[in-house]
């Protein structure tokens, strides 16, 4: 994302003018837009004209509307935005107060407007103007006759292709089916990697599979890279790592993203830190419970006795519609970095952020434990009984 101007007063009010440049900073785009935002932007217009004669004909112009923001729609698999939203400023072609949706895509210059920005929003600007972060992980998760293909950004995991085969048991004296359906299989496989791994940018292709299958795979694709006589797979051969999952469905990359191996190849990703810090949740979760905290409210009073040494919150709960709710959550976070804590926020899109979001969304690892909390609650609860 590249940032074009900043103009912030002292209440926070004010506008940026950003242009994306990639389909993660359509992401980011997507968490700073909310409804009641100022948004300007070019935008294509289908405007009627009446001739001399009196026919009435129809033109396509373009022209840069102001919307105040109504509704917001992300396509994640296209990494697609459109905001609906009604013209507040005046425009030769379309009337004050008239709807319209403006698709907003890489390399379009556009200007947000908002009366407060707030400490998460200002932080996302940040770290999608950082021109250090990039998708410099893949991963290609399978099982027999199922693989999934996919990227890891700072902000998403991607599934850039899902490869089915069927592939029959293999039988007595007869291999045959078995074997040739396993290769036309691990070939759909290889054309998806050539197919949507920039080996320019990724650093690492990880490899992940329960069983032998990652073996037999990567056997298999350098066996072809060495007939074919194929150099982008022969040139990028170290960038490949196996590592184990129980399965070839996508949650399984989590696993795989915890593999110490992993973790000391991405440690300089942001993707690594999230997954590293959900499985110290985890772990402490199962030995110290008292130290291991999820919900909103159960967070809260951790953060009110200044016991939290890791938040980790979900992106998805900074989007809400309610202003209120979503002050709450920025109070929350601002809260715990006041306290010294460190602050985790997990992409939704992230597999470690739809992991985080069966758990309310909000999570906490405690500096001590406050197992005053339960007891309140117990107390409480049979008072009422």
């Amino acid at each position: 994302m590249k940032l074009v101007r900043k103009d912030l007063e002292k209440d926070n009010a004010g506008q940026v003018t950003l242009i994306p440049e990639d389909s993660e900073d359509m992401w980011h785009t997507y968490n700073l837009l909310q409804v009641g935002d100022s948004l300007r932007a070019s935008t294509i217009r289908k405007v009627q004209t009446e001739s001399s004669t009196g026919s009435v004909g129809s033109n396509r112009i373009r022209t840069t509307l102001t919307l105040c923001v109504k509704a917001i729609d992300f396509d994640s698999q296209a990494c697609q935005l459109r905001v609906k939203g009604i013209n507040i400023q005046e425009n030769d072609y379309v009337k004050m107060g008239a709807y319209h949706t403006i698709e907003l895509e890489p390399n379009r210059q556009f200007t947000l407007a908002k009366k407060h920005w707030d400490s998460v929003v200002l932080e996302r600007i940040e770290e999608a103007c950082d021109p250090a972060r990039n998708a410099d992980v893949a991963a290609v998760v399978m099982q027999e006759g199922l693989a999934h293909v996919c990227l890891v950004t700072p902000s998403m995991t991607v599934t850039r292709a899902k490869v089915e085969v069927n592939i029959p048991r293999k039988r007595k004296g007869n291999c045959s089916q078995h074997d040739r359906a396993l290769e036309r299989f691990y070939e759909q496989v290889v054309q998806a990697i050539q197919r949507h791994i920039n080996f320019e940018v990724v650093k690492c292709v990880l490899v992940a599979s329960p069983g032998f299958v990652r073996e037999q795979f990567c056997d298999y694709i350098f066996q072809q890279a060495i007939k074919t006589d194929n150099k982008l797979l022969l040139e990028n051969r170290s960038k490949f790592l196996q590592v184990h999952s129980s399965s070839g469905h996508k949650y399984a990359l989590k696993e795989a993203l915890c593999d110490p191996s992993v973790t000391s190849r991405l440690s300089d990703t942001k993707a690594a830190g999230e997954v590293k810090a959900l499985d110290d949740f985890y772990k402490m979760l199962q030995h110290e419970p008292e130290r291991a905290f999820y919900g909103l409210k159960h967070v809260e009073k951790a953060n009110e006795a200044m016991a939290i040494d890791t938040l980790l919150i979900s992106d998805e709960l900074f989007r809400h519609q309610d202003v209120a709710t979503r002050a709450r959550y920025v109070k929350l976070v601002d809260s715990v970095r006041e306290n010294m804590g460190t602050v985790r926020i997990f992409s939704s899109l992230h597999v470690s952020g739809e992991h985080l979001g069966q758990l309310t969304g909000v999570a906490a690892i405690l500096r001590f434990p406050v197992a005053e909390l339960s007891d309140q609650e117990d107390e409480s609860s049979s008072e009422e009984d």
